[in-house]
């Protein structure tokens, strides 16, 4: 009967998930079989006592035993109530007393003072309240079965009872416990479908993040590559169309010439653009060399190499910005430099790697150009930041451009 109490209080302070069976969902199963178990005690008292079968003693017996019942029934109004749980424990203990002690029944006695325990013990748990209640409870049940017989019968059947009380004490506890840690499991698996559910909702949310940082570097390779060769091919084409109106031929067939060997040099950097992006390179200075390669066969226009790495291997992100670039100072040597000689120089200082492009062009007003429609510095500009570096553009009119690209670099590589 206490396991039954115990359960039923721990079926009201949590919620049943749907993994538990329908008896343990429903508390109302345990009421019931503890009220019937209380029913069952109630007759037997009556069939063993004949006394308590005088209408007067029949009235208050019966009366006393549906209060007790009712508040067994009530027990979910003052649970998590320090103050209410200590009167209704004072409460309990003075109708089971007084039932006891006009039923004079030992199976009664027995019965309502292990129920009214385990109660106790579902409502406190393990601590000094639970302990000064069963003090209580046995001292009034001691003091019932005096009542019951003479002292020296009442101390034995006292002393044989007790080792039964003290076991189903123990039983209860132990079943608390249990209780409990299947209630932490409960409460666990919930927080984890919680964070289940945060997780997936980071994840959307680190997916259309990724999908927007792809689409800026689609939007900057397409600039890199596309963009810069149609921007030269019509130019080149207005020339053309500018010299034919006036009647100078020749000097039209030399600019198609020239937009033949631009468009070539666009479809290889397109080329290349989907090859970076199907794969990075095999290595930075691969990479550097073939762009220079293609740059010299498209233009004609020397161009010097001098890479000083010391074994680093910079990470990939930062080699692909460090090509983007390379390739963004070239095109614009092409399109707007009209220079003689182009250095390029890639070089691991103290931990940074010194990405430089020098020429020795018409140069430009840096000032100047960096407004509306100059998306080759501004891409130049946000690679540099998306890499933590530094870009400097140094260019004055007549003295050439100076780009470098300042970046850091892991110890470990």
């Amino acid at each position: 009967m206490s396991i039954i109490l115990v359960y039923n209080l721990e079926a009201m302070q949590s919620k049943s998930s749907p993994e538990i069976s329908k008896v343990e969902r429903d508390p109302l199963f345990f009421t019931w079989l503890m009220t019937l178990v209380f029913g069952i005690v109630y007759y037997w008292t009556l069939v063993e006592n004949p006394a308590i079968r005088q209408p007067t003693q029949l009235i208050i017996f019966t009366t006393l035993m549906i209060v007790h019942v009712a508040l067994h029934w009530l027990i979910g109004m003052v649970m998590g109530k320090p103050k209410a749980i200590f009167w209704y424990i004072i409460l309990q203990g003075a109708l089971v007393f007084t039932i006891c002690w006009m039923g004079q029944q030992l199976p009664l006695i027995f019965a309502l003072y292990l129920a009214i325990l385990g109660l106790a013990v579902g409502m406190l748990g393990v601590s000094r309240q639970v302990l000064l209640a069963s003090i209580y409870y046995l001292l009034l049940a001691f003091i019932n079965f005096q009542h019951l017989e003479d002292s020296a019968m009442a101390g034995k059947e006292f002393l044989s009872l007790a080792p039964l009380i003290l076991f189903s004490l123990a039983f209860v506890i132990f079943y608390r416990r249990q209780a409990n840690a299947r209630q932490q499991a409960q409460a666990l698996a919930t927080k984890l479908e919680t964070t289940n559910r945060q997780l997936a909702e980071y994840a959307v949310q680190v997916e259309e993040l990724t999908l927007a940082a792809e689409r800026q570097r689609m939007a900057r390779e397409l600039h890199d590559t596309l963009s810069q060769g149609v921007a030269g091919l019509v130019l080149q084409l207005e020339a053309v169309k500018a010299h034919l109106e006036v009647g100078r031929g020749e000097r039209a067939l030399a600019i198609i010439d020239q937009s033949l060997v631009r468009a070539r040099s666009a479809l290889a950097d397109s080329r290349a653009a989907i090859d970076d992006l199907r794969a990075f390179p095999a290595s930075l200075p691969e990479a550097m060399r073939a762009k220079i390669e293609r740059f010299i066969q498209a233009t004609g226009l020397p161009c010097e190499l001098r890479l000083v790495l010391k074994n680093t291997v910079p990470p990939p992100q930062t080699s692909d910005h460090l090509l983007s670039v390379l390739n963004e100072a070239l095109a614009n040597v092409t399109r707007h430099a009209q220079a003689s000689h182009v250095r390029v120089r890639l070089e691991a200082i103290n931990n940074h790697l010194e990405l430089e492009i020098w020429d020795d062009g018409r140069g430009f007003d840096p000032e100047i150009v960096t407004g509306v429609g100059h998306y080759g510095l501004l891409g130049m500009r946000e690679r540099a930041r998306l890499v933590g570096g530094i870009l400097e553009i140094e260019s004055r009119t007549g003295q050439g451009t100076r780009i470098r690209l300042i970046v850091p670099i892991p110890q470990e590589t």
